[in-house]
């Protein structure tokens, strides 16, 4: 019996653009801003963003942390961010 293997993608940023690598999340954080994210309000580092046009964002990443190619996908799928924002 053959097995078939689901061919893994790499993660990517986003639909058009690969992401390279680990981010800061001060330096992502600073991208959203650029954006036109506002900080709405913030409970330590639970920061709630928000944009016209957008749902509110939790942005929830203390300033040293490192944010992985998964979690980054994730905020650019919620967020509009692509790599060149970076």
């Amino acid at each position: 019996m053959a097995r078939h293997f689901r061919a893994s993608s790499p993660a990517c940023f986003s639909l058009h653009e690969p992401l390279a690598g680990r981010q800061g999340a001060s330096r992502v954080l600073a991208a959203l801003l650029r954006l036109g994210w506002t900080i709405k309000r913030q409970s330590g580092s639970h920061r709630t963003l928000q944009r016209p046009g957008w749902p509110d964002f939790v942005f929830a990443f203390h300033d040293s942390d490192e944010i992985g190619p998964r979690m980054l996908a994730r905020i650019a799928k919620h967020t509009g961010l692509t790599q060149s924002d970076l």
